[in-house]
């Protein structure tokens, strides 16, 4: 992070925590925030799930609600991006404030609830997307819908043809009631319905399930069984916790989701075991407190074939994607791996 990146984290973190995301946006839509550019090498080449990545560093949903700063997102390092979560109409989510930084604890809690433009406002904005980014969609339901699960086919529906991957988030805390969905009969049929979508597409594309953190043995075999038989291409693991343990900060008592540092351990043991449960034959998406190369590693060496991260951006900056893949071909290269396919799940067993 140079002097300039670094001033202007100072400047941020003396505003209101969405405020300040909001000029972050304004900063990457207007040319103004770091752009590293493409970081890759034959280690960091990857495939996963029929994606093509220059690397396996990507960010994760929620940074990019509506799509609006895909220029400058394809300028910063990541090897893919996530946008979203849309959902089929408009709406305004939770009452402000809603975002919370714990900086003692480096983590933040949210409680959005889905805030976004609606699917058509955001699939005009895709259309415009550049071509050379790998880029994804995080599906989601309005709060107040009739059929929740069918909301996540509409949203695939009608953003398709612009994306390159979506990903079905039934395990956001802050709808209530919306984690129910990942339920073993209520996930097996909302899948169906977006499963079915994607093949009448004209180009039917990879999508991914996005998971809990807190789900309990039970659960996750559930979610591992349904995810095996249902056809999606991967498993992102994992979205934010409820937990609060070992926090610090003022703001740990505040409803919503938990992310950043406290989360990696937790986020990580999950992804290990379902690692285990599903035995390599699906590719695993590792997200969860990540924020340095040797903590993308972990992930990958638990089972990770690509990793995502959002929350270190708060305290690392928007080169920190750069550097974290540059860190990770080191590491790789320290151990001997000629790509970081090779080493994935390599040190899973530490984690069950």
């Amino acid at each position: 992070m140079n002097l300039m990146e670094k001033a202007g984290l100072t400047l941020l973190h003396r505003m209101d925590p969405e405020a300040a995301h909001g000029l972050a946006l304004k900063a990457l839509q207007m040319g103004l925030a770091p752009s590293p550019g493409t970081v890759t090498s034959d280690r960091l080449r990857c495939t996963v799930a029929g994606l093509n990545l220059p690397n396996p560093v990507g960010l994760a949903a929620g940074f990019d609600k509506n799509a609006e700063a895909l220029a400058g997102l394809s300028r910063a390092g990541f090897g893919f991006v996530e946008v979203g979560a849309a959902t089929p109409r408009p709406q305004p989510g939770n009452p402000k404030p809603r975002l919370f930084r714990l900086t003692e604890d480096q983590g933040v809690i949210n409680r959005f609830g889905f805030n976004n433009d609606g699917m058509d406002a955001i699939a005009g904005r895709l259309m415009r997307r550049p071509a050379d980014m790998v880029l994804g969609l995080n599906l989601g339901a309005n709060k107040d819908s009739g059929d929740r699960a069918a909301d996540f086919a509409k949203v695939l529906t009608r953003c398709a043809d612009s994306l390159d991957f979506a990903t079905v988030n039934v395990s956001s805390p802050n709808t209530e009631k919306l984690r129910d969905l990942q339920g073993k009969d209520a996930l097996s049929a909302l899948l169906a319905g977006v499963m079915q979508a994607n093949a009448a597409l004209d180009r039917p594309i990879p999508v991914f399930l996005k998971i809990a953190p807190d789900l309990d043995e039970q659960g996750l075999q559930d979610v591992a069984d349904v995810a095996l038989s249902s056809g999606v291409s991967g498993v992102i693991a994992t979205n934010t916790t409820l937990s609060r343990d070992g926090l610090h900060s003022a703001h740990k008592g505040e409803m919503g989701g938990l992310s950043g540092q406290p989360l990696f351990e937790k986020s990580t043991r999950v992804l290990a075991q379902l690692s285990a449960l599903t035995d390599g034959k699906l590719p695993l998406i590792g997200v969860g407190g990540i924020g340095s190369a040797d903590q993308a590693y972990a992930k990958i060496r638990a089972g990770a074939s690509a990793v995502q991260l959002y929350s270190a951006l708060v305290y690392g900056g928007l080169t920190l994607a750069a550097d974290i893949a540059r860190g990770l071909d080191a590491l790789l290269a320290r151990d001997g791996f000629a790509n970081v396919s090779d080493a994935v799940g390599t040190g899973r067993e530490a984690w069950l």
